[in-house]
């Protein structure tokens, strides 16, 4: 994490870094002529559906890597598919977030469901954003595992150019 000695104003920086590049992605993707909505985040029931959801089992608490976060349970527009900031709505509470993080603060784990390698945020979509913005490669979660008649995929596969610092 970058810091300048001043939480509240490295928390604000953390936020603008962080739309910066939502935006420098969104015009790239339009430059490049995708389509509108490939820059949103993949949904659970997308890719859950044509497997075949036969059920749910709860796993725990447990450290996962936020590289193999790729997607959301719910409709979200206000996170990209790096789960960075497409709004400006979500700004107060991103700050407040990022600056609890900078004072040492715990924060409380994510909730996803984990389908084959690959995990779906259903509670921290605001939480992942700050972790992925400020850097950190780990996060806790409560993890539930979706059971599938077919096979899931094994492992991750986040979008190129998320997850870095």
């Amino acid at each position: 994490m970058l810091g300048t000695g001043f939480p509240r104003a490295d928390a604000e920086n953390d936020f603008l870094r962080a739309r910066r590049r939502q935006f420098r992605a969104a015009l790239t993707r339009r430059l490049r002529g995708r389509p509108a909505d490939s820059g949103r985040l993949v949904r659970l029931d997308e890719i859950a559906g044509p497997l075949g959801w036969r059920g749910q089992r709860q796993l725990g608490l447990q450290t996962i890597r936020l590289d193999t976060i790729v997607g959301t349970t719910g409709a979200r527009r206000d996170f990209d598919r790096c789960f960075w900031p497409a709004a400006s709505q979500v700004r107060s509470r991103w700050e407040r977030l990022a600056l609890a993080q900078r004072r040492g603060e715990a924060l409380p784990p994510i909730e996803v469901y984990r389908l084959g390698g690959l995990h779906f945020v259903d509670d921290g979509h605001h939480r992942v954003s700050v972790a992925a913005t400020t850097g950190q490669r780990l996060i806790d979660a409560y993890v539930t595992q979706v059971l599938t008649t077919s096979p899931p995929p094994a492992t991750a596969a986040s979008p190129p150019g998320c997850w870095r610092s």
